[in-house]
């Protein structure tokens, strides 16, 4: 338990599920719909309330992150999850990747402070709806542009940039989580 009586550290978790190392653990922070931003303090151990998206923007599908992993903006891998129904802040869901949103974001209008920030896009694994999606591709363009859409706006709420640099599938999502595995 966390010195503030706090939750148990679901940071900690291994990332790999140890049944299928095809699969990962994701730990869901903003649910499917939500237009609160939720984030895992790890000082604290609970999850905050981070920012508050305008009336008519919400998230499209379950946020959260891979456990024990580190990106290169330094926060663990981000994870959009495609699921049939949303989950909740807290909820640990063994997902199989699809692909990868490569990007960058450039630090409040700062052209020279930049920093990647790739999004794993996942699908849960007993998801009926999304059961026939191997791939990012799959998808189809539209559904892909729009999900690159929703970062790209996404961070235009905290004056930062995002851009979108490649969309690649499941061995890069992968190659992502090996490399930032802690």
């Amino acid at each position: 338990m966390g010195k503030k009586n706090g939750l148990a550290d679901p940071s900690r978790l291994d990332p790999l599920v140890s049944q299928d190392k095809q699969l990962l653990r994701v730990v869901v922070e903003t649910p499917k719909g939500s237009r609160n931003k939720f984030a895992f303090n790890p000082d604290e151990h609970t999850f905050e309330l981070k920012k508050v998206l305008p009336a008519g923007m919400a998230f499209p599908y379950d946020f959260g992150f891979v456990p024990s992993t580190k990106g290169d903006d330094g926060d663990p891998i981000d994870v959009l999850v495609l699921m049939d129904e949303p989950a909740f802040p807290g909820c640990m869901l063994k997902c199989r990747p699809i692909g990868v949103i490569e990007g960058e974001q450039i630090m409040k209008g700062n052209k020279k402070d930049r920093e990647r920030n790739d999004r794993i896009i996942a699908v849960e694994q007993d998801a009926h709806s999304w059961a026939d999606i191997k791939t990012v591709g799959d998808l189809g363009e539209e559904f892909c542009r729009e999900l690159e859409e929703f970062f790209v706006n996404y961070h235009k709420l905290s004056r930062e940039e995002y851009k979108v640099l490649a969309l690649k599938g499941p061995d890069r999502a992968r190659k992502l989580v090996k490399s930032g595995m802690r």
